[in-house]
């Protein structure tokens, strides 16, 4: 498929899918979210819409919204409380939403990045594949694109992407925003975040799956990329990696800074959790009892969850779904599941 067919159609459709939204959170009421022990509650998903803030199509007041001078905490690329919501958050991204114990007032709303570099590679297709930072990346009907210009991105462009992770580890982007041509280098610098795996000799692979599966890149460091990351690194752990490569060099990157981060993806003990993502690892069990992974993280289910209409059965690798629950010994206990 052309990609610059489909970037029209994406740009266009935004405002229709944008005005479902609104329609369906006002004329059903609030959807309101959970609260875990100790009144936590943590939402994790795509921007839907706004007015205030509308995530996995769940609406999120902010600041005033909330109560006089409230402040709604916002992260994009920095702090940017106190400003609008649609000037710190894009429909598309992936946030994080830390609110009440059952209620919708959002006291932070976090926006993070899966990667930012240059395409070092396009294939076009029925989903389009887009190669960044030795990540792979899944363009399709669902992607909504930002930036300064109407065309589709092109070899060599700079992108921001946030999605999900889907099984073959993969990032299905969910937002591309084009930033243009890079800078030469050394004056700029690209980063992308994952999971360590195969930690050997200054060496490592990075991916967007906690276990190592799945696609993945090398790389390369030494003493001073380690500067800001004390105890060393360790499997499993999720960091960002700083490089000035535009694209692997030998199938590496260069990281010249590795700094260590808490994934989107772990939630303290006790908290009521959504979590919207792709199903990473199939289902195993039988009937309503079932384990799987969405997002690398490990779901349980029992003969109480809710599964909203649809059989147990549907969920297969890569259906996207919104999983309500509570975190419990570092697994999701869910409620209720809906099909996306």
């Amino acid at each position: 498929m052309n990609p610059a067919g489909r970037i029209r159609r994406l740009r266009i459709g935004v405002p229709v899918v944008l005005l479902a939204f609104l329609a369906f959170s006002c004329g059903s009421g609030f959807d309101v979210a959970g609260g875990g022990t100790g009144g936590t509650g943590i939402s994790t998903g795509a921007v839907s819409g706004f007015g205030s803030v509308i995530v996995s199509g769940v609406h999120f007041r902010t600041d005033d919204d909330v109560a006089p001078g409230f402040k709604t905490k916002k992260e994009s690329r920095g702090d940017k409380s106190g400003r609008p919501d649609q000037e710190v958050f894009a429909v598309g991204m992936v946030v994080t939403v830390r609110h009440g114990a059952g209620d919708n007032n959002a006291r932070e709303i976090e926006y993070r990045d899966n990667l930012r570099g240059p395409i070092a590679g396009i294939t076009p297709g029925t989903d389009n594949i887009i190669e960044v930072l030795g990540q792979t990346v899944v363009v399709d009907d669902n992607t909504i694109f930002d930036g300064t210009t109407f065309a589709f991105p092109q070899r060599g462009d700079v992108v921001e992407v946030s999605g999900f992770a889907d099984s073959a580890g993969r990032i299905r982007a969910a937002y591309i925003l084009t930033m243009g041509p890079p800078m030469p280098p050394p004056f700029q610098k690209f980063e992308v975040k994952g999971f360590v795996s195969r930690l050997s000799n200054n060496t490592f692979r990075l991916g967007p799956l906690p276990d190592g599966s799945g696609m993945t890149v090398a790389v390369s460091y030494d003493a001073g990329a380690m500067a800001g990351l004390s105890g060393g690194l360790d499997n499993g752990m999720f960091v960002q990696v700083t490089t000035t490569n535009m694209a692997p060099v030998a199938e590496s990157i260069s990281a010249i800074l590795i700094e260590r981060l808490t994934p989107r993806t772990e939630f303290p003990d006790g908290a009521a959790v959504d979590l919207e993502g792709l199903v990473t690892a199939p289902p195993s069990g039988s009937g309503k009892v079932l384990s799987f992974a969405v997002e690398g993280k490990r779901i349980r289910t029992n003969d109480a969850t809710d599964f909203t209409g649809h059989s147990p059965a549907e969920i297969q690798p890569d259906t996207r779904l919104l999983v309500r629950g509570t975190e419990t010994g570092g697994d999701l206990f869910a409620a209720r599941i809906d099909f996306r």
